[in-house]
């Protein structure tokens, strides 16, 4: 049996998602124990959860503040949060999960599954280091792709370019090193925006600080650095050349 921890500074709130836990039909003991950092901390190191649910604002800090405060988190979380754009964003960089309040009991039962799945996972120590660094407003980001075999953190200056292979997406990064993830380009698009990536053609985003140059012949392609070539949609033109203009 594995134990949830969930902590939060709303009292209703951890008794409502320990309630919605225990209707599951998943062998878990709930403890809705924790309202702060200083309980949150605490709670972790005599109770030694499988899993913990952690609000992101708390009177005395936030979760990260009781992640950064834990030495061995040997756990799989998953945040609790109102709608905040950025600590949401870090979250998604990090490839770790969140729920959105007022908490929706399926999307809970999901992140349960999730969560299970990966507690015997190793990786999460290097996802919780990247956390670390894109909640810092000064620090460049760090993006983790998982894959099958491995957890792959890797600095987005690196990212030369994406590519969609169906539901997949190849990344192609510095010194020839590929990597093959299990999510749409889609979803990297949207993660990546602001980032000096461009989505120039349905099946390719490239990091704009590694184009070549453009070369016109065959319909139009942008070589990038590495030597690739990738075509340029006539739809992506014009905002790939203010793109360009805009560096």
């Amino acid at each position: 049996m594995y134990k949830v921890l969930i902590i939060d500074d709303e009292n209703r709130t951890r008794q409502l998602i320990a309630n919605m836990i225990d209707s599951f039909d998943f062998d878990l003991q709930t403890i809705p124990d924790g309202e702060n950092v200083e309980s949150g901390i605490k709670a972790i190191k005599e109770h030694n959860p499988d899993i913990v649910f952690l609000d992101i604002q708390m009177p005395d800090g936030t979760g990260f503040d009781v992640l950064r405060s834990i030495k061995d988190k040997n756990f799989a979380v998953i945040f609790i949060t109102a709608h905040e754009e950025f600590a949401i964003k870090a979250i998604k960089f990090s490839a770790l999960d969140y729920l959105l309040k007022p908490v929706d009991p399926t999307e809970l039962k999901d992140a349960l599954k999730k969560a299970i799945d990966i507690i015997q996972e190793e990786g999460e120590s290097s996802q919780f280091e990247a956390l670390q660094k894109n909640i810092n407003p000064h620090e460049k980001r760090r993006l983790v792709l998982k894959t099958q075999e491995s957890v792959h953190v890797v600095d987005l200056d690196d990212i030369i370019r994406c590519e969609a292979d169906r539901n997949y997406t190849s990344f192609f990064l510095s010194q020839n090193k590929k990597i093959l993830v299990s999510k749409t380009l889609k979803e990297y698009e949207t993660l990546l925006s602001g980032h000096h990536f461009l989505r120039v053609q349905q099946s390719h985003l490239i990091n704009i600080n590694y184009v070549e140059r453009y070369d016109k012949k065959n319909g139009g392609a942008v070589v990038m650095k590495d030597g690739s070539e990738v075509p340029l949609s006539s739809a992506k033109r014009e905002v790939f050349f203010q793109t360009l203009e805009n560096l």
